[in-house]
């Protein structure tokens, strides 16, 4: 197995002991095909198992290694069936409970056997227990101690730790054999990281006994800050290495038609505030240039991003060419469709429309509308990027809330802007605003404007939060702002991702509701009503039909309606702060003073505590955002969570933002060469999706 130095990233797992093609297979699912991959693998965090703690010295909660002698082994019959076997040491007695055993189990735990164990420790009905724990018979002899941490792994399926970790050790023969190749310059570190990287890779998989667990778990061991830098850093080249390659293609230059913008904006009953006409005036410089626009526009709820949206589909239409609006759900693009037809259609200019609920001859006719260049501006959901549709000549895509959209759902729809050589301008909207220092690191590809002033008018939204046992009360409210005139949303939420039970549970409500609220028109709206169904509900509301909505959270994003004063939003202790200030959003959108009631059910944990509390003292959604990038974490401000697109192995965007600056710095330098950026992204990502690609 003897290699040459730098060659461990072109090494194949299947160089080390026991690793075949088949199980090289297993561990491509965890980015791992190289043995510089493995050592790059890092541990979630460790456990100490160097030192046997007395029974008497444990706490809930706390990971050890005890040892003792069995009293007595017994199946116990409660609400499950478990074999609990009673150990004591000398210093106390404990439980060792096990749900799934075999009589053979049981027989090796006779009364006066010596075991050694390791487990967490929990509180049970007659004291503390360990559930499962790891058990060896020992014979009497002394305790040999392991002189490292034991590290937890990262796993998928068909891999253990014990195996894991046997192969992590075959990886550091090597490494302290071949060395880990230095592709920082030491003058580019910090002082408090010029850490060898060889070093730190060897303390973080094998630390030593007596290493601080606590520092570690915080991530802020000085070898975990050496190798956090380099991943951000690693991060960002590889998103300036996208930005670069995007500039490499022409996209059409737009010229304004000021004549055309002049009469759109005659016609409007408000004037663009202060905000909207600096963004407005950034996009058009973008438009004006023969490269693709990159841009992300950020604004609060209610801020005015579909007008400025429409500001730039004017230089494009204007200039003869075709827009794309695309929308996560069907009553987004419904509404986007309302609005860009009664600004645009009075102008001459007609607005198509595609979803997956249109029915066969309105799809072929919209179809043909977009094909043949008649339909100027088109919206539709993900229905927009499907082979079948061919756009006449495509120069700008908007993007409204660019998080609900895979990343590869974006590039299609930029690849249908022409023949590869020109692609179409970009603008991409979201109403969750993005933390700065999750815009540096996450977006780096692209230009940012934020829209950070409210149209004037604009209500301060109320937000109380009230427990389930206060129920009686808030539905007494939602009759008194109905008796004056207004309207309400009640937002059911539920752990369950299946649509049909979130369903059920929105019609359960919604009858409960109708019964208490004799006299109040209520109305539904869930996930597995057609669109049409949805659409009519929706438009009911608006007409004021409806006095009371209750709907899942398909109502999160750009419904407006300005009458409706009043949000309840059930068991809000289940969703992130974005959502939350997304649904809260819904009301304050008229000229009256708005409410929000967050009904949680008790008890509520710190985490929903602080969140809840959070969303009561900010209305602004910038500190909501960087609250809610505090508590939960990147990926699920930036709604790719389940995809892994956005897991660093070791760094952590909230933790490490001090380390930001420093990246940007070392990206800018000279003293990086394009073939050391390079190795850099292969080492850290060659393996992993690239979660910015669009």
């Amino acid at each position: 197995m003897g290699r040459p130095q730098g060659e461990l990233s072109a090494l194949p797992v299947t160089a080390l002991k026991g690793v075949g093609d088949k199980f090289a297979q297993v561990l491509a699912k965890l980015h791992i095909a190289t043995v510089q991959d493995l050592l790059f693998h890092l541990p979630l965090r460790y456990q100490d198992r160097t030192r046997i703690t007395p029974i008497a010295a444990l706490a809930p909660g706390m990971d050890a290694v005890i040892e003792g002698e069995v009293r007595a082994a017994d199946v116990v019959f409660s609400r499950r069936r478990s074999l609990v076997v009673r150990l004591q040491d000398g210093s106390g007695t404990l439980s060792l409970r096990y749900f799934h055993f075999t009589a053979a189990q049981k027989n090796r735990f006779a009364r006066g056997v010596r075991l050694r164990c390791y487990g967490e420790a929990r509180r049970g009905a007659a004291g503390l227990e360990l559930y499962h724990p790891e058990t060896e018979i020992v014979d009497g002899g002394s305790f040999s101690a392991p002189d490292t941490l034991t590290p937890v792994y990262p796993l998928t399926e068909g891999v253990s730790q014990a195996r894991l970790r046997g192969l992590v050790q075959q990886a550091l023969e090597l490494l302290a054999r071949c060395g880990a190749e230095e592709l920082l310059p030491a003058e580019l570190l910090p002082a408090r990281l010029r850490y060898p990287l060889t070093e730190a890779l060897r303390y973080l998989h094998c630390p030593p006994a007596g290493a601080d667990l606590t520092q570690l778990a915080d991530g802020m061991h000085p070898a975990q800050q050496r190798l956090a830098l380099e991943e951000l850093l690693a991060h960002h080249l590889s998103l300036l290495e996208l930005r670069r390659n995007s500039a490499v293609h022409a996209a059409p230059a737009l010229a304004s038609n000021p004549a055309l913008e002049r009469d759109f904006l005659s016609r409007l009953p408000f004037a663009p505030t202060g905000a909207q006409r600096r963004v407005c005036a950034e996009i058009a410089e973008d438009l004006a240039r023969n490269r693709p626009m990159m841009r992300l526009l950020q604004g609060d709820v209610g801020a005015g991003k579909t007008l400025v949206a429409a500001l730039a589909a004017l230089k494009a239409i204007g200039a003869g060419a075709q827009v794309a609006v695309m929308a996560p759900t069907e009553i987004l693009t419904e509404q986007h469709r309302r609005n860009f037809s009664d600004w645009l259609e009075p102008l001459g200019i007609p607005v198509a429309q595609l979803t997956g609920g249109l029915k066969p001859a309105e799809r072929r006719a919209q179809l043909a509308a977009i094909a043949s260049g008649e339909a100027k501006l088109i919206v539709g959901t993900h229905a927009l990027f499907q082979a079948e549709v061919a756009f006449h000549r495509l120069a700008l895509v908007i993007i409204d809330e660019q998080h609900r959209f895979g990343v590869r759902q974006r590039l299609q729809l930029r690849q249908k802007g022409g023949d590869g050589a020109v692609q179409p301008h970009q603008l991409i909207m979201t109403a969750t605003p993005i933390p700065r220092t999750l815009a540096m690191s996450a977006f780096a590809d692209l230009d940012c404007s934020v829209i950070d002033e409210l149209p004037p008018g604009r209500q301060p939204i109320n937000t109380v939060a009230i427990s389930n046992q206060r129920r009686d009360q808030v539905v007494a409210r939602v009759q008194g702002a109905v008796a004056e005139g207004r309207q309400a949303y009640w937002v059911c939420t539920l752990i369950e991702e299946s649509e049909s039970l979130q369903a059920q549970a929105a019609e359960t409500t919604a009858a409960e509701l109708a019964e208490a609220l004799g006299g109040v028109r209520v109305g539904l709206v869930h996930g597995r009503l057609t669109a049409d169904e949805k659409e009519r509900v929706m438009n009911a509301f608006k007409a004021g039909e409806i006095d009371l909505l209750v709907a899942t959270t398909v109502i999160e994003v750009g419904v407006d309606v300005p009458n409706a004063s009043l949000m309840i939003i059930e068991n809000p202790e289940r969703l992130g702060l974005a959502q939350l200030h997304q649904l809260r959003g819904r009301v304050g959108r008229g000229s009256i003073a708005s409410h929000c009631v967050l009904l949680y059910a008790t008890p509520l944990s710190q985490n929903g505590r602080a969140r809840l509390q959070a969303l009561r003292q900010h209305s602004d959604g910038f500190a909501i955002a960087e609250e809610d990038l505090r508590l939960r974490g990147p990926g699920e401000i930036l709604g790719i969570r389940q995809t892994g697109e956005i897991q660093h192995r070791i760094a952590d965007l909230q933790r490490d933002a001090e380390l930001l600056p420093q990246v940007q710095k070392i990206a800018a330098s000279a003293a990086l060469t394009e073939s050391t950026r390079r190795q850099l992204i292969a080492r850290w990502l060659q393996n992993k999706p690239r979660y910015a690609e669009a």
